[in-house]
């Protein structure tokens, strides 16, 4: 008799059992489901629009010029020697005529790095938004 006497004050002692109550957690889960297979078929609706066809006109490419810059500090401007006081007048008459233009500047490899530095620059303020480098 003491043994069970041992028992049952320890259960008495132990203290509140916590236990998880899933019942609201069912009821939500449930009240959304509903809420979700009410508002499915209202998501599937569809507009009525005339969407335009492919165009049949081909993107014109945008035109290239070549300017070279020589070992002598000297300038090619599309095959035309060019110097260096009237390489600014040059590259803004090409971006006047067309701005588009795609300007694919090369430096020799002995060239000095000004001449390279002056090109890049006056291109840029002439407006020539496309420069390429080679």
């Amino acid at each position: 008799m003491a043994v069970s006497a041992y028992f049952e004050s320890s259960r008495r002692n132990a203290g509140p059992v916590a236990e998880m109550n899933i019942t609201p957690l069912v009821d939500v889960m449930l009240v959304l489901l509903v809420i979700f297979m009410v508002a499915a078929p209202a998501m599937t609706g569809t507009l009525n629009l005339k969407l335009p066809g492919p165009s049949k006109a081909e993107p014109q490419p945008a035109p290239r010029s070549q300017l070279s810059v020589q070992m002598d500090g000297s300038y090619v401007l599309d095959g035309r020697a060019i110097a260096a006081g009237s390489l600014q007048d040059a590259l803004d008459t090409l971006a006047g005529d067309a701005p588009r233009t795609v300007l694919q500047i090369d430096s020799n490899a002995d060239a000095d790095y000004q001449g390279f530095a002056r090109a890049v620059a006056a291109a840029q303020e002439s407006g020539l938004k496309n420069i390429a480098l080679q």
